[in-house]
């Protein structure tokens, strides 16, 4: 979105929360940004602990990041389902619009271990007037694609797998794929880990590295996030994601992509699994159009309401490519209609 905002003459102040500042990085495309501590999820073993999550927050910090921010000047505010900015937004009467995958879940989507508490959260973490939800496919309802920015493609290595799943422990990852001694695994990490196998070659955390290495991959596993998936379907990965237990998202998502059949799903570190998957796995390439650029020119008309018209128009420029038959295929038959 961000180069698409500057060169359409809209003057934005990005704010990031969620993660410590001095753990960001590769900021320079944002320039002069704000940072707040917001709120996160802590995890344990592959499960959101709710519990860790209560401890790990400061609700009064909380509190006192939204009242820091002054939107006086501003006429709307863009909100990824970020809580700081929303819920500034929503007690200074400012038009907030929340633009991310989170927000399709206010639409029948496909949707699975949810509860009052999952609801609550999609509901109340980070309310906006307006929601343009992002998804995989339509499903029939008005939800944009994902918004990608895919670097070009490189010749694809049939042995090379990028392999991202930061929930996990690195111990567990690398005894998983010990045993698949045909390939050559990049596992991407904040971890270090001293004993492994050649074939696996651990990477520290890097933007540009990661991108690099995902070129040229011929399968990506990783845990059920919406950002990674889309890049890897758009550049005609096969995909196999493990969902991060108790998190309803990643839950759906995986759920999504079984129904859509554009990707393979492993409820746990399963090396039988991984194994059908690196012999049988389908990949999917499906090109999404500039949707950033789409979401530019709508809110540059100043009407902000989600017009199913245009919400088709974007769809009818998604395009599916069987990478197996070097062939176009129709678009996704679901297997069971969304819940």
């Amino acid at each position: 979105m961000a180069p698409r905002l500057k060169a359409a003459g809209i003057e934005v102040t990005y704010l990031f929360s969620g993660r410590a500042w001095n753990k960001l990085f590769e900021m320079e495309v944002f320039g002069d940004y704000e940072w707040r501590c917001g709120l996160t999820f802590s995890t344990k073993a592959g499960r959101v602990s709710y519990l860790k999550t209560g401890f790990r927050n400061n609700l009064l910090q909380f509190i006192r990041d939204i009242k820091s921010l002054d939107f006086s000047r501003y006429d709307a505010v863009i909100t990824d389902f970020e809580p700081v900015t929303a819920w500034a937004a929503k007690l200074q009467n400012i038009k907030a619009i929340g633009l991310g995958h989170q927000y399709a879940f206010g639409q029948a989507i496909p949707i699975t271990g949810d509860d009052i508490l999952a609801r609550s959260i999609m509901k109340y973490f980070a309310p906006a007037a307006t929601g343009l939800g992002l998804h995989w496919y339509h499903f029939e309802q008005p939800i944009l694609p994902p918004i990608i920015e895919t670097p070009k493609v490189e010749t694809i290595k049939a042995d090379k797998i990028l392999v991202y799943l930061p929930f996990e422990r690195i111990q567990d990852i690398v005894r998983l794929l010990e045993r698949f001694k045909k390939y050559q695994f990049y596992i991407y990490t904040s971890s270090t880990i001293q004993h492994k196998p050649d074939h696996i070659h651990i990477r520290q955390l890097s933007r540009s590295g990661f991108q690099n290495d995902l070129k040229d991959a011929a399968g990506v596993i990783c845990n059920a996030g919406f950002e990674l998936a889309s890049e890897s379907l758009q550049m005609g990965k096969k995909l196999l994601v493990k969902p991060l237990r108790a998190q309803m998202e990643q839950l759906s998502n995986a759920l999504a992509l079984e129904e859509t059949q554009l990707g393979a799903v492993m409820p746990e570190l399963d090396p039988v699994a991984v194994d059908f998957w690196l012999k049988h796995g389908r990949a999917i390439k499906v090109t999404y159009p500039d949707v950033a650029q789409a979401i530019v020119e709508w809110l540059l008309k100043g009407d902000w309401r989600v017009d199913l018209a245009w919400v088709r128009s974007v769809w009818d420029q998604v395009v599916y490519h069987d990478c197996a038959t070097d062939h176009p295929c129709p678009p996704p038959r679901l297997l069971h209609a969304a819940n």
